[in-house]
């Protein structure tokens, strides 16, 4: 696949304080990448120069093949941020022509463009209602249909879910899946967990302005595999003999964990167990959580 956002070693700094030290990312084509960080990490700022709105202190990088900043490039990038102020005295309606307008589309693309949105995103009955009386949910799903509103090749996502009920949230994923199969690269930084882990296919991982690792989410969840085990008649000679599947155990009383690279070797484990007359009660395999993998990289400073 080719490379949406390809960065090295960017750098940015504000006086003197270092925002972000060190921002190298590949980007494949039409994957959700997840931007996962603590409060205070540097991933506002480093969106911010992917998209051009500030400049690098250091370090390369480029958007869809150009250098970051380049009009080429901007013009085929959506953006929904955090925090935004719409102008809230305009319709629905009004407000995607606006935006429609600043991308100069032409006024046939958007009659089509316009109403096919507002349907996607579930706003069609309030086309000519005004956005001082959306709710926060309903600015969120309009802000969302603006930054898809030019069709764009990579849509930076911050946010998303925010305000969102449950039936919104899931509104929100086949969006951004329907982005994916369709080719389109999706950016995507939230605080919920739970939901980066069923949207995205990569995440990345920022702290003090330092990527410390990046990987496919599916590899670095199902990488690791503690399992649970409840058994008597435990002793340090047959604990020792767990290291032949596990280098990580704990045993407290009667209560055992260890953590396992693949789930086949538990039956094995149960065997050797019995074999040594041990009385095994329960055994429980328990998936590593996004919110585990998270704490284990980049610890307990700050929180997201």
């Amino acid at each position: 696949m080719s490379k949406t956002i390809r960065t090295e070693a960017l750098r940015k700094e504000f006086g003197e304080k270092t925002a972000v030290a060190d921002l190298t990312l590949e980007v494949e084509r039409g994957e959700v990448f997840g931007f996962l960080g603590p409060n205070g990490a540097g991933k506002t700022t480093a969106v911010k120069m992917l998209l051009g709105l500030i400049y690098p202190t250091s370090g390369t990088g480029d958007v869809l093949g150009a250098p970051l900043g380049e009009h080429r490039s901007r013009n085929k990038v959506g953006f929904l941020p955090e925090h935004f102020r719409f102008h809230d005295w305009l319709t629905a309606e009004e407000f995607l022509y606006l935006h429609g307008n600043l991308y100069q589309m032409p006024a046939r693309v958007l009659n089509t463009r316009v109403p096919e949105l507002l349907q996607l995103v579930g706003l069609e009955n309030h086309a000519e209602k005004k956005l001082r009386a959306f709710s926060k949910g309903m600015l969120q799903r309009i802000g969302l249909a603006q930054a898809l509103l030019n069709e764009p090749d990579l849509v930076f996502l911050d946010e998303p879910t925010s305000g969102l009920d449950p039936v919104g949230r899931r509104l929100v994923r086949d969006i951004i899946r329907d982005l994916s199969e369709a080719g389109t690269t999706v950016f995507l930084n939230s605080h919920l967990l739970s939901e980066v882990e069923i949207t995205c296919d990569r995440v990345a991982f920022i702290r003090h302005g330092e990527v410390l690792t990046t990987n496919s989410l599916k590899s670095l969840v199902e990488g690791e595999l503690t399992v649970e085990i409840k058994a008597y008649h435990l002793n340090p000679k047959i604990l020792a003999g767990l290291a032949r599947w596990s280098q990580n155990i704990r045993a407290d009383g009667d209560h055992l964990s260890l953590t396992l690279t693949s789930e086949a070797d538990m039956p094995s484990i149960n065997r050797y167990l019995v074999e040594q007359g041990v009385d095994v009660f329960s055994i429980r395999p328990k998936q590593l959580s996004l919110e585990d993998l998270f704490i284990q990289v980049v610890g307990t400073e700050g929180g997201l």
